[in-house]
C-alpha cells in the first residue's frame, strides 16, 4: 500500500499530481512519464448507477480528489470523468497505470 510513496513509486504518482492535488485529465490525456518508466496502461470504464441522492457524484468527487458538493444536486444525464491510478500488483513485479473511465 506505501509503494506510491517509495522512492520507486513516487515518479508515477508525480505524473499524476497537479500542486499535490490530482490532476484532471481529458478523455484523450494521459500522463506524461519519462520513456525509461513507460509502464502499460488498463483501461477499465465503471458506470455507476442507483437511486437519487445516495452520493455516486460524491464518490466520484472523491476518488478524483475534488471536494464533494455541499449540496445535493440531481446530476442530469451522464457526466464522465477520467482518472489514471499508478499501482503495482502483488503478482507482478512491474507497475501499472490503470485508467479509469468513470460515468457517473
Amino acid at each position: 500500500p506505501g509503494w506510491l510513496l517509495s522512492p520507486a513509486g513516487r515518479p508515477y504518482l508525480d505524473s499524476i499530481l497537479h500542486k499535490n492535488q490530482r490532476r484532471a485529465f481529458g478523455l484523450l490525456e494521459r500522463p506524461a512519464l519519462p520513456p525509461a518508466l513507460a509502464v502499460p496502461i488498463v483501461t477499465y470504464k465503471l458506470f455507476l448507477v442507483g437511486r437519487s441522492g445516495v452520493g455516486k457524484t460524491a464518490l466520484v468527487a472523491w476518488l478524483g480528489g475534488t471536494p464533494a458538493p455541499p449540496a445535493h444536486h440531481e446530476t442530469l444525464g451522464i457526466e464522465a470523468t477520467t482518472l489514471f491510478w499508478p499501482a503495482k500488483p502483488r503478482t507482478s513485479g512491474r507497475p501499472v497505470l490503470f485508467q479509469l473511465h468513470l460515468w457517473d
